[in-house]
C-alpha cells in the first residue's frame, strides 16, 4: 500500500501575494480599508427592487426578502444605534418597495436615507421613509403613475385596483415627507416632460424645494445627521418617547 503524502502547504508569502493579486483583480487596488466596529449599520438599495418575480440574471437587483431580515437583525442588535440607507435605484416592484419603506419607517432606531444617482419610481417612498433624508445635488427622482406588466384584464376592477395601489403610494409619501398631496399628484401626472411616459423627473434641489427630501447632502452630511439623532436618542431616558 502506498502511504498518502500530505499536500504541501503554501508559504504565508505566497498566500499574501495571492490575496493582493485577487484584490487588484477585483477592486483595482492593493488593499482595502480594515473593517472597524461601528454603531451604524449601512444598507444599500441598488439597481431594481425585486419583488415576487425573479428578474433576469443580467439585471442588478435588490431582493426585498434579503433586506427585511437585515432590518429585523439591525433592530434587535443592541450594538447598532442607527441605520443609514443608501439608494441608487431605478424602482421596481411596488409592493416590495412599500414593504421595505414600511419596515424602515417602523424602526425604533434613528434612520437616515441618502439618494445617490437616482431614487426613481418606488424608490421615492423608500427615500422618504427615514427620520431624515438627503439627496446628492446631481441625483434625480422620477415620479410617475403605477404601471402594470403582464396580463391585463380590461374591466373596471383592474383600474380600481391600480387606483387603490396608487393611493397607497401617494398616502405613504405625503405622510412621511413635507410634500402636499396636490403637489405630489401634479408631479405624478405631468405630461410633456418624460418622452415615453407621464410624470416628472426631479433633480436634487427641486426635490428639497417640493418637500420630498429634507436636505441636499452627501455621505458626510448623512452620517453627521445620523450621529446627531443617535445622540438625541441616548439623551432620552429608557421608556420615554422623544417629543
Amino acid at each position: 500500500m502506498k502511504s498518502e503524502q500530505p499536500e504541501p502547504v503554501p508559504p504565508a508569502d505566497d498566500k499574501r501575494k495571492s490575496s493582493v493579486v485577487d484584490t487588484i483583480t477585483q477592486l483595482g487596488q492593493t488593499s482595502t480599508p480594515a473593517p472597524a466596529e461601528s454603531n451604524i449599520y449601512c444598507m444599500t438599495i441598488i439597481g431594481q427592487v425585486e419583488g415576487h418575480l425573479v428578474l433576469p440574471p443580467q439585471n442588478k437587483t435588490t431582493k426585498y426578502e434579503h433586506l427585511i431580515p437585515q432590518l429585523v437583525a439591525a433592530e434587535q442588535n443592541p450594538k447598532i444605534e442607527g441605520i443609514l440607507i443608501v439608494l441608487n435605484t431605478v424602482g421596481g416592484d411596488v409592493e416590495a418597495g412599500l414593504a421595505i419603506a414600511e419596515m424602515i419607517a417602523s424602526l425604533s432606531k434613528p434612520t437616515v436615507t441618502l439618494v445617490l444617482g437616482g431614487g426613481h419610481s418606488i424608490g421615492v417612498p423608500i427615500a422618504v421613509s427615514a427620520n431624515q433624508s438627503f439627496i446628492a445635488e446631481s441625483a434625480t427622482m422620477t415620479i410617475h403613475p403605477i404601471r402594470m406588466n403582464g396580463l391585463v384584464i380590461g374591466v373596471p376592477q383592474t383600474f380600481e385596483y391600480l387606483d387603490k395601489m396608487q393611493e397607497r403610494v401617494v398616502r405613504f409619501v405625503t405622510t412621511h415627507s413635507k410634500v402636499s398631496e396636490q403637489q405630489f399628484k401634479e408631479l405624478m401626472f405631468k405630461t410633456g416632460e418624460l418622452t415615453r411616459d407621464i410624470g416628472t423627473t426631479v433633480i436634487g434641489s427641486d426635490a428639497v424645494k417640493y418637500g420630498l427630501i429634507d436636505a441636499i447632502g452627501g455621505i458626510g452630511e448623512a452620517l453627521a445627521s445620523l450621529n446627531t439623532l443617535i445622540s438625541q436618542r441616548r439623551a432620552v431616558p429608557a421608556g420615554v418617547l422623544p417629543s
